[in-house]
């Protein structure tokens, strides 16, 4: 197998939603074993969803970001963890100033793996007790993802 295809069987996807997509994105930009960032919208009910009918909560989509990974260089756990890190998974559908569905944390999962991994770590701080209030991420298999408009790509970059 040549070198370019054992890297493409090698990469696995990972679609999370904290809030703004650009928080999300400007991370995971940085770290290594993240090969590419699209930022998007999933779990509504329209098809094609921009952006500004998802501010205006009228599709049902969460902003999200689409992380291509290795998970030779990074696990789903280290990417989920990093996740636990960078929004607060406690405020229903809502981060800081931003409010709405939108904005609400979830994990979209690619297969029964990722989905026990997300259930096994979102139990994991719940005993830890390192929130003061409940987590409320929402853990669901990934729906269709729409990549958004290319002026949100990458926003942050300089």
């Amino acid at each position: 197998m040549s070198q370019s295809n054992n890297m493409l069987v090698s990469k696995q996807l990972a679609t999370l939603g904290g809030g703004c997509f650009w928080c999300l994105d400007a991370v995971y930009q940085e770290l290594v074993g993240i090969h590419r960032v699209v930022c998007g919208y999933a779990g509504g009910h329209d098809l094609n969803p921009d952006y500004e009918s998802v501010c205006r909560g009228i599709t049902g989509h969460a902003e999200v970001v689409q992380l291509y990974f290795n998970p030779e260089e990074i696990s789903f756990r280290q990417i989920l963890e990093v996740f636990f890190v960078i929004h607060d998974p406690t405020t229903l559908n809502r981060q800081g100033h931003d409010i709405g569905s939108q904005y609400r944390s979830v994990i979209y999962c690619e297969d029964d793996n990722q989905m026990k991994e997300s259930s096994q770590i979102v139990q994991e701080l719940a005993l830890q007790g390192i929130y003061r209030e409940p987590i409320v991420t929402e853990i669901k298999m990934a729906p269709i993802f729409y990549a958004a408009e290319d002026y949100h790509q990458n926003y942050f970059a300089a």
